[in-house]
C-alpha cells in the first residue's frame, strides 16, 4: 500500500504513524511511504497511484489531508485507507474508525469498505473536494485566524480559544445563499456531509456521508452572545436545537455574489476565496473501515 504523509505534521504524529507501519510490516504487508512537499501534493501522489492501478492509498493525517487524497482518487477503483493523525479527526469519528495503532493496522489489512460520497466547493473557478464540511462566515474566520503553533501545541483547545476571540472581533456580515432554489440569510453557514462537527460533537443528525446531498446548518443570529451560546451548546450535543440554529437538507448550494469576500474553511483548513457553490462529487469512493 502507498501511505501519503505530511512531514510537517510533527514528530509526535510521525511516531504514531510508524507504530502503525511497524505492525503492518511485521505482518508481511508491503508499505511504501510518500511524503508531501506542498499543499495539493497529496492529490498528485494519490492520482498517480490510482493511475498505476494500486488497490489502496492511505492518507496519514487529518481531514484536510484525507480530502486531498480523495481528490486524487475520485473516479478510480482505488480504495482509501486512513491513519487518523489530525487535530479533530472528524471523518474518523464519523465512520467509527479506530485510532489505536493495532486497530488501524487490522482495518487496513482486512480492507472492509463503506462508501464515502465527497462534496465539491467551486472556488475561483477551481474544484475543491471536501470529505466532511465547508464553513463560511464566523466558522471560516475561526479557522483562518487560528495560529498554527497554537493548534499544534494545544490541539482542539486552540479552536475554543480562537472562537472566543472571534466572537468579539468578527463583524458578522449577512451571508446570503440559495439552497435548491430557495433563498436564505445567516450570520454563518456550515455545509456538511456528515453528522459531526469539531470532533465527536453532533451538528446534523440526519446527514448521511455515504449518499449524495448535504445538511446545511444556518446560524441565523449574529453577534457575540449568539456565538458564545452555540459554542457552549456544542459539547453538550445541543447545537442542532440551539435557538437561532436551523439545519436543512440540500443538494445544490449557491452563495450569492452580493456577499463579497466571506472567509471560509474546508475540513478544518482555510480556503483561499469564497465558494460560489457547493455540489456533490460525481461519484463516491470506497473507504476502508475495518
Amino acid at each position: 500500500m502507498l501511505v501519503i504523509f505530511n512531514p510537517v505534521a510533527g514528530r509526535r504524529r510521525a511516531a504514531a504513524l510508524w507504530r502503525v507501519l511497524d505492525l503492518l510490516i511485521e505482518n508481511g504487508v508491503m508499505v511504501e511511504v510518500a511524503e508531501t512537499r506542498h499543499a495539493g501534493h497529496a492529490t498528485v501522489l494519490a492520482r498517480a497511484a490510482a493511475c498505476e492501478g494500486r488497490a489502496m492509498v492511505v492518507a496519514a493525517g487529518g481531514d484536510g489531508t484525507i480530502a486531498e487524497v480523495v481528490n486524487g482518487l475520485l473516479g478510480s477503483n482505488t480504495a482509501l485507507g486512513v491513519i487518523p493523525l489530525g487535530t479533530a479527526n472528524v471523518l474518523a469519528k464519523e465512520y467509527a474508525l479506530s485510532t489505536n495503532p493495532r486497530g488501524i493496522a487490522n482495518a487496513l489489512a482486512y480492507q472492509r469498505t463503506r462508501m464515502l460520497w465527497p462534496g465539491v466547493a467551486k472556488v475561483g473557478g477551481q474544484d475543491h473536494v471536501f470529505v466532511q464540511m465547508v464553513g463560511l462566515g464566523f466558522d471560516g474566520a475561526v479557522v483562518q485566524g487560528l495560529p498554527p503553533l497554537l493548534k499544534r501545541a494545544i490541539g482542539r483547545g486552540a479552536y475554543v480559544w480562537q472562537s472566543l476571540w472571534e466572537s468579539v472581533a468578527y463583524g458578522f456580515p449577512k451571508l446570503r445563499l440559495r439552497v435548491d432554489g430557495r433563498d436564505y440569510e445567516a450570520a454563518s453557514v456550515v455545509v456538511t456531509k456528515g453528522r459531526l462537527y469539531g470532533g465527536p460533537y453532533m451538528l446534523a443528525p440526519n446527514a448521511a456521508s455515504t449518499a449524495p446531498g448535504f445538511q446545511v446548518a444556518l446560524f441565523e443570529t449574529p453577534g457575540t452572545l449568539a456565538a458564545l451560546l452555540t459554542g457552549a451548546a456544542l459539547p453538550l450535543g445541543l447545537l442542532p436545537r440551539c435557538p437561532g440554529v436551523r439545519v436543512i437538507a440540500g443538494s445544490h448550494i449557491d452563495f450569492l455574489p452580493e456577499n463579497g469576500a466571506i472567509m471560509a474553511q474546508s475540513d478544518g483548513d482555510a480556503l483561499e476565496g469564497t465558494p460560489a457553490c457547493i455540489v456533490d462529487a460525481s461519484c463516491p469512493i470506497a473507504l476502508i473501515v475495518g
